[in-house]
C-alpha cells in the first residue's frame, strides 16, 4: 500500500469564479449589485454582496425615489448583509436592486459659515448649492496621536458668569452639561454658542423638536449664525441621521480646527446620538447589556469624544461642550456615567435651583472643571474653593436654619455664609438678553463689596 500523500485537487470551478469575481470587484468599471431577500420595519437583508462590502459602507436600494433610497451596512454574513435606510419611510420591497456607493465622505469648505445642513452634508436652509471643498474626508477620521497633540492651557471667556467663574475653560477642552429635561440645558448652550472667545461655532441638533430649531437659529444665536455651521437632525428623522449628525458635525469642526482657527463644538444632545447608536446596533442583532443599551454604544461615545479637543502642533483645537439628557434625572445613568469619565468637566444643572428661579441653573458644588486651575491665577483659584466651601456650609444648615434651629452668633464661618452666599447666587443670575460677564471675579468682588 502506497504512503504517497493523495495530491490537492486545487479549487474546484465554482470557486474559481467566486475568487475572479472577487478579484474583479475592484475594477472601476464593474459594478456588482444585491437583491432584497427580507423586508422589516427597521432594516432589510441584501444578498448577493457580502464578499464585496464591508461595515459602514453604503448601498443605494434602486426604489424608484429620485436616486434611490441611501442605507448603511450594519451587519455582514455569509447569507447577507443587513443594511438601514437613511431615510424613515421603508420603501423597499423583494427584489429590489441595491448597488454599492462606498462609504460616506464630507467636504466641508470655508463658506459653509452661516449655512444649515442635515446629517448628509445638504443644505436645508433654502440656499445656494453648498461649495464642496477640495478634501474628502470620512465620518469616522481617527483623533489626532496623542503625543502630537498641543497641550491644553490657554484660558478661555465664554461670558457665561457661572462657569467662568466655578468652572473656567480652556481652549481644546471638552466639558459636558448634565441636565434633566426642562432646566435650561439649551439656553445655556445657546449663551455659550455666542461668546466671543472662538473664531467658528458648529452645533450639531440632535433630536431636538422641529420647532425648536429656528427658535433657537434665530433667537439664541441671533448674530452669532453668521460664524456657525449648524447640521440639524430633529426627533422625526431615522435613526441613522440622528447617528450621523454629530459626526457630520466633528468632520466640519475638525475641517476648521485643521486650518487653524479656534473652533467651539456644541452638540445638543449626545445622549440620542447614543439613543441613535443603540436603535441601529439593536437593528443588526446585538445584544442589549446595560438598560438597553449594548456594548459598542460604550466604545462609539468614547471614540466620537476624543476627536474633539486641541490640534497637533500648528493647527486649531476644538473646544467641546456636549450636552446630556439625563433620563428621570438620574445622573448614574450608563450613558452619563460613561460620558462624564470621558470629559475634561461637566456642568451640573440642578432642577430644584431651577424651581427657585436661579438661571442658569448650575449646581456649584457638584460641577467641575479639570482644568480649572490652568484656567485662573492662584489667586483666583484660592477665592473659588472660598466661596464653595462656603456654600457648601450654606445649603448643609439650609434645613436646620429653615427650622429655626440656628441662633445667629453661634458660628462666624456660618454667620459668614449666611451674608455672602446670597449675593453669590445673586451676581450669578444671568438671562440670554443680559450682557456677556467681562470678568466674573471682578462682578464677583464688586457685589461682595457692596452694602
Amino acid at each position: 500500500m502506497s504512503n504517497r500523500p493523495t495530491p490537492d485537487p486545487g479549487p474546484n470551478r465554482l470557486e474559481r469564479l467566486a475568487r475572479a469575481v472577487t478579484a474583479a470587484a475592484s475594477t472601476p468599471n464593474l459594478q456588482i449589485n444585491g437583491i432584497v431577500t427580507e423586508v422589516a420595519p427597521a432594516y432589510c437583508r441584501v444578498s448577493g454582496l457580502s464578499p464585496f462590502v464591508k461595515l459602514g459602507e453604503c448601498l443605494e436600494l434602486m426604489t424608484g425615489a429620485a436616486g434611490g433610497d441611501l442605507a448603511e451596512v450594519i451587519r455582514v454574513d455569509e447569507r447577507g448583509v443587513t443594511v438601514k435606510p437613511f431615510d424613515t419611510t421603508m420603501r423597499a420591497g423583494l427584489g429590489t436592486v441595491a448597488r454599492r456607493r462606498g462609504a460616506l465622505t464630507l467636504s466641508p469648505h470655508a463658506s459653509w459659515k452661516g449655512r444649515i445642513v442635515n446629517a448628509l452634508g445638504a443644505p436645508i436652509d433654502g440656499g445656494e448649492p453648498l461649495v464642496q471643498g477640495a478634501r474628502s474626508v470620512p465620518g469616522d477620521r481617527e483623533p489626532p496621536p496623542a503625543m502630537r497633540r498641543q497641550r491644553v492651557k490657554t484660558p478661555l471667556k465664554t461670558g457665561v458668569r457661572v462657569v467662568d467663574f466655578f468652572t473656567p475653560l480652556c481652549a481644546g477642552q471638552r466639558i459636558g452639561i448634565f441636565a434633566g429635561s426642562g432646566i435650561g440645558k439649551s439656553t445655556l448652550l445657546a449663551m455659550l454658542a455666542r461668546s466671543r472667545g472662538f473664531d467658528t461655532a458648529v452645533i450639531a441638533l440632535v433630536g431636538e423638536r422641529g420647532r425648536e430649531v429656528r427658535d433657537f437659529l434665530e433667537d439664541a444665536l441671533k448674530d452669532a449664525r453668521a460664524n456657525s455651521v449648524t447640521i440639524v437632525a430633529t426627533g422625526d428623522e431615522s435613526p441613522m441621521m440622528r447617528r450621523l449628525a454629530p459626526k457630520t458635525a466633528m468632520c466640519v469642526a475638525e475641517y476648521f480646527r485643521d486650518r487653524g482657527e479656534n473652533v467651539l463644538l456644541i452638540v445638543d444632545s449626545v445622549t440620542r446620538y447614543a439613543h441613535a447608536a443603540r436603535d441601529v446596533a439593536l437593528a443588526s442583532g446585538e445584544p442589549p447589556v446595560s438598560r438597553g443599551y449594548t456594548p459598542s454604544v460604550f466604545s462609539e461615545l468614547p471614540r466620537f469624544l476624543e476627536r474633539a479637543g486641541p490640534g497637533e502642533e500648528g493647527a486649531g483645537s476644538i473646544t467641546g461642550v456636549f450636552s446630556v439628557l439625563v433620563d428621570g434625572d438620574d445622573h448614574n445613568d450608563p450613558v452619563a456615567d460613561s460620558i462624564r469619565g470621558t470629559l475634561d468637566g461637566h456642568i451640573v444643572l440642578d432642577r430644584a435651583i431651577a424651581d427657585q428661579g436661579r438661571f442658569p441653573a448650575v449646581n456649584m458644588l457638584t460641577s467641575v472643571s479639570r482644568l480649572a486651575r490652568a484656567s485662573c491665577t492662584p489667586e483666583q483659584w484660592s477665592v473659588v474653593m472660598k466661596i464653595r466651601a462656603m456654600i457648601s456650609r450654606y445649603e448643609d444648615t439650609r434645613d436646620l436654619r429653615l427650622i429655626g434651629g440656628y441662633r445667629q452668633g453661634s458660628d462666624p464661618d456660618l454667620d459668614k455664609a449666611i451674608h455672602l452666599v446670597p449675593r453669590v447666587y445673586d451676581v450669578m443670575r444671568q438671562s440670554p438678553d443680559d450682557p456677556a460677564s467681562v470678568d466674573a471675579f471682578q462682578e464677583v468682588a464688586k457685589a461682595f463689596a457692596a452694602e
